[in-house]
């Protein structure tokens, strides 16, 4: 085991998937010898060299439709988004190529393709540079989107999407770049990350979240235990597939759920996690599901977005709600 940041292991990550197999290259821009802005592809192209990490011009539409034709030859590109708000001009791309040649091709020829996105705010950044864009992924049939909450799933998630033939939007929230944890570096990497986890069990209420909330959620639980709110939390890790069994089957135990995300609560995956529970565990729950996430509003300057992203204040006011119903 291994302490890292959620940058080392993720660079750690890609490492190791490019040394285990020669088709896995890199696109980005700036992620060669700068090695990304947050660093992520530090050494790499000193060490693959330029064929397999590439330096692209600053052209997001160029640089996924580059990656479609890779795929297509068989390669397994890895692409670098700069920023979450610089997706956009690769929409079209990602929704109408990436999401369905595999469909249109009647299984034939797969899109193998991880487009990596460092998402969501608590960084202080800049318009454009703070977003949560997930929605329009996992609303989107044909990608699989994931999102790791620390940096021991980053080390793992990223190699298992990078193996998977299915294209893969992977959501990395930038706050938690520089959170640590114990990584195991060593033992083989198998299976797919495509379930969610229980990280804690309580009586009262199962609270659910993903990526940059997973931190913010065991500490509400934390918080909540002090007034004796006993919480479930689970990581739903991945946004598309939905694993909600874990979630449904812990409902069914506390009857009561707090979703949260830092996108708007307005037709946020939160809102389809609490509609299917409201669906599967109707006769279980002791009070309506609460969300809790950001305004429906552009994201605000940088001095606001304290107002604006979700807190433990929030959640455990959100708590406090669902167990006074």
């Amino acid at each position: 085991m291994t302490s890292m940041t959620m940058v080392q292991a993720l660079n750690a990550g890609l490492r190791r998937a490019m040394e285990s197999d020669p088709r896995v290259l890199l696109m980005g821009e700036d992620i060669g010898p700068l090695g990304g802005v947050f660093r992520v592809t530090d050494g790499l192209q000193k060490d693959f060299g330029e064929q397999r990490v590439v330096d692209t011009p600053l052209a997001e539409s160029g640089i996924v439709g580059t990656a479609i034709g890779l795929a297509m030859r068989g390669y397994r590109p890895v692409v670098e988004i700069q920023f979450d708000g610089f997706v956009f001009p690769a929409f079209d791309q990602i929704v109408t190529m990436v999401a369905k040649h595999h469909y249109r091709s009647s299984g034939v020829t797969p899109m193998p393709i991880v487009i990596r996105i460092p998402y969501g705010g608590g960084i202080g950044a800049v318009e454009h540079h703070s977003e949560s864009p997930e929605a329009y992924f996992a609303h989107t049939p044909g990608l699989r989107v994931l999102t790791p909450g620390d940096a021991a799933e980053a080390y793992v998630t990223i190699q298992q999407a990078i193996a998977s033939d299915d294209p893969v939007i992977y959501l990395e929230p930038k706050r938690r770049y520089w959170d640590r944890a114990e990584v195991d570096d060593v033992s083989p990497i198998s299976g797919g990350p495509w379930s969610s986890r229980v990280l804690r069990t309580g009586s009262d209420v199962t609270l659910v979240g993903y990526g940059p909330m997973v931190r913010t959620m065991l500490e509400a639980a934390d918080a909540a235990s002090e007034d004796g709110i006993d919480c479930s939390v689970i990581d739903l890790r991945t946004l598309s597939p939905l694993d909600l069994d874990p979630v449904f089957d812990d409902v069914r135990r506390t009857g009561r759920c707090v979703v949260v995300h830092e996108a708007p609560v307005v037709l946020g995956i939160g809102s389809e996690v609490a509609a299917r529970v409201t669906h599967e565990c109707f006769f279980h729950l002791e009070a309506p599901v609460e969300r809790v996430g950001g305004a429906f509003i552009p994201y605000p300057p940088n001095r606001y977005e304290k107002h604006y992203l979700p807190n433990v204040d929030r959640i455990v006011d959100a708590l406090d709600l669902v167990m006074s119903t």
